[in-house]
């Protein structure tokens, strides 16, 4: 799939641009490839720059309503100024790295609602910039990914939403300036909780999960958010029994009295 608009800064008799993704599938830390097809106007064009990166839609919060904001979190440059002549095509092939944090957008074989996510394209003429639409990419789980996320299956835990949002959570290894959440509704047997949501943070060895549980609000207390958070091994993640471990901790945080 991929795009084709005329370059608004080219003006009459100006080229066309078309970006496609030979492969929309990826994950974390892999690559996306694909290639920005340019057909020549009715004139010669002299390109300044081509560069094709990842954008993400995030939410940013503020003191009354949230906002919705276009990042663009990586960025490749496919090589120096070139020119289009009358009528040719010009065909540039590029391999672009997905950063190990970017968010997943692909949840139990389904798109994840909202999570806006895909390849940009700019061209650079006459010292101006022309942006492409976005062309969307499909982020599935890392295998160490998708083991904390049967385990939610497994535990009885629903997939309610997913959303990105702008800023940094502290401890993390995050580089990116923003995180994804996902949000699950308990089953019955943790009636102590409203929600959890899951944040993962990798690298290339190893990621961080952080969990934040949101309490119910008991006969003596109100309702309350925990933080936990741990460490798994991108390649030594097998050994565990991770819906185990899960409800361990979230046993911790409940207390015996609030599940039974």
């Amino acid at each position: 799939m991929g795009f084709k608009r005329l370059l608004a800064s080219m003006g009459a008799g100006g080229a066309s641009v078309e970006t496609e993704l030979t492969e929309l599938n990826v994950v974390p830390g892999g690559v996306v490839q694909g290639e920005v097809r340019i057909q020549g106007g009715s004139v010669d064009q002299q390109i300044e720059g081509l560069s094709v990166g990842l954008q993400a839609r995030v939410e940013v919060e503020g003191q009354e309503q949230e906002t919705k904001q276009d990042i663009e979190f990586t960025t490749l440059r496919l090589g120096g100024a070139f020119e289009v002549r009358a009528g040719a095509v010009h065909v540039v092939p590029f391999g672009l790295e997905i950063p190990w944090e970017t968010p997943i957008t692909m949840f139990a074989g389904q798109q994840l609602h909202g999570m806006n996510i895909g390849v940009t394209t700019e061209l650079e003429i006459a010292r101006a910039l022309d942006s492409g639409d976005l062309d969307p990419v499909n982020v599935h789980p890392l295998p160490a990914q998708q083991a904390i996320l049967d385990a939610f299956g497994q535990l009885g835990f629903g997939f309610r939403s997913a959303d990105m949002e702008r800023g940094h959570i502290r401890g993390t290894r995050q580089r990116l300036p923003f995180y994804q959440e996902i949000e699950f509704f308990p089953p019955s047997q943790y009636r102590g909780l409203n929600q959890v949501e899951l944040t993962f943070v990798a690298d290339d060895r190893e990621m961080d999960v952080v969990l934040e549980m949101d309490k119910k609000p008991g006969l003596f207390s109100e309702g309350s958010d925990s933080y936990r958070a741990f460490k798994v091994g991108l390649n030594d993640y097998h050994g565990t029994d991770w819906a185990a471990y899960l409800n361990q901790w979230l046993a911790q945080v409940g207390g015996q009295r609030n599940w039974l």
